[in-house]
């Protein structure tokens, strides 16, 4: 389920090597994927994508038909997103936004805020003051919620729950309700309850979050009699690196989303997906440079390394990969490095033995000249890897369309 798509494959091949690394995208398979999201999941429910994940306007563009809007997190992806897809509905979340960003965004017409601490809302109101003129401006207080039964216990990172940075303290929830019902921030509206507690987790237990919160939040709007519009469940579909063609079961999730949406006529349930639903369109393409054996284990470094594709670095797992034999003949002088076993740890060019993309790949008669292409690549890659540690070029990128 790695294995790059048949236009992946033949492109990488048609590169030159002073052309790689490169980032390939398969657009069409991307839509595809898409479209099978948005039919597993029921009317009743919004999807907007957490922009984070893979902000390329040329994936930006290919959701606009598929997503209900965008999530941002800063005042640059608020630029940004705002630029490549104009007029699409965008929320404003996550923690330490600062004055300048907020005035950006209620300059910009955002339509709803994830407030994240009493001292943001208190913020938010003063400058809703200055700015919105006869606008409310709809807020949803992200709360950081206890959810039992382990539902939590197998998420890959965890954001609630728990003692994070994240959110408002369950106990601060009256505190925060009365205050956007009370009259004392008039140019705030309470709109409904976010919360984003963990991220990789499987459909059941994102079902079991998902009621977790709806029930807490509905008995937080019965207690202060509040009309309870919107209930944003956050995202975190699971992407699995070991076995990536176990994939999230849209469709299950779907179903149970249908079953809580019906038990709560007249809420709207949002989520905010991100790694999930782009992660399977990239690859990220290279090639072997040289292969070497150390201490009884063989080596292949290629070209760039995780100061482009950061993810196995930071996630601690093996970038899953297709090896691509070259056709070419070896056009050097001096002998063409080949492994000699069944087995080869893939590096990169980084002066650190923590550039490694993937370990122990079975990849028999790897020479110098192939080309390996690395899939699950879509999200949660170039845009967070540190790019300019020792200065090697960076990748090329290609949108197939």
């Amino acid at each position: 389920m790695t294995d790059p798509t048949p236009p992946v494959r033949d492109l990488v091949r048609a590169l030159h090597s002073e052309e790689l690394p490169a980032y390939v995208y398969d657009l069409t398979a991307l839509r595809e994927h898409l479209a099978g999201v948005r039919e597993a999941l029921p009317s009743s429910v919004e999807l907007y994508y957490a922009a984070k994940a893979n902000p390329e306007p040329e994936i930006l563009t290919a959701l606009r038909p598929y997503v209900d809007g965008y999530e941002v997190s800063s005042g640059g992806e608020l630029r940004h997103v705002g630029k490549a897809v104009p007029g699409a509905p965008l929320a404003f979340g996550g923690p330490g936004k600062t004055p300048a960003e907020i005035d950006e965004a209620l300059e910009r017409g955002v339509e709803r805020f994830h407030v994240e601490s009493v001292y943001e809302l208190r913020m938010l109101a003063e400058l809703a003051a200055r700015h919105a003129g006869d606008r409310r401006i709809a807020v949803l207080p992200r709360f950081n919620l206890p959810v039992g039964g382990g539902a939590l216990d197998g998420s890959a990172l965890a954001m609630g729950g728990r003692p994070t940075p994240f959110g408002v303290d369950p106990s601060q929830a009256d505190e925060v309700v009365a205050l956007l019902t009370d009259g004392s921030l008039p140019h705030l509206e309470l709109r409904g309850i976010h919360a984003h507690l963990a991220s990789g987790l499987e459909a059941p237990e994102q079902l079991a979050v998902a009621e977790a919160i709806v029930t807490w939040a509905v008995r937080l709007a019965a207690r202060h009699g509040f009309p309870l519009a919107e209930v944003t469940l956050g995202g975190g579909m699971a992407v699995d690196y070991a076995d990536p063609g176990a994939r999230f079961d849209w469709t299950a999730y779907g179903a149970g989303l249908a079953r809580l949406a019906a038990a709560h006529p007249g809420l709207t349930l949002r989520i905010e997906p991100g790694r999930a639903l782009t992660a399977y369109c990239g690859w990220y393409a290279t090639e072997v440079l040289d292969v070497k054996r150390s201490h009884g284990a063989e080596f292949a470094v290629v070209r760039g390394g995780t100061h482009h594709l950061r993810t196995p670095a930071t996630k601690g797992h093996d970038q899953p990969c297709t090896v691509l034999p070259s056709d070419e003949p070896w056009p050097h002088a001096w002998p063409r490095p080949v492994a000699s076993g069944d087995r080869v740890t893939l590096a990169g060019q980084l002066c650190t033995p923590k550039d490694v993309l993937a370990r122990e790949v079975p990849a028999p008669g790897l020479r110098a000249g192939d080309r390996v292409v690395f899939g699950v690549a879509g999200a949660y890659a170039w845009n967070i890897s540190h790019h300019d540690f020792l200065m090697h070029p960076r990748p090329g990128f290609h949108f197939l369309v």
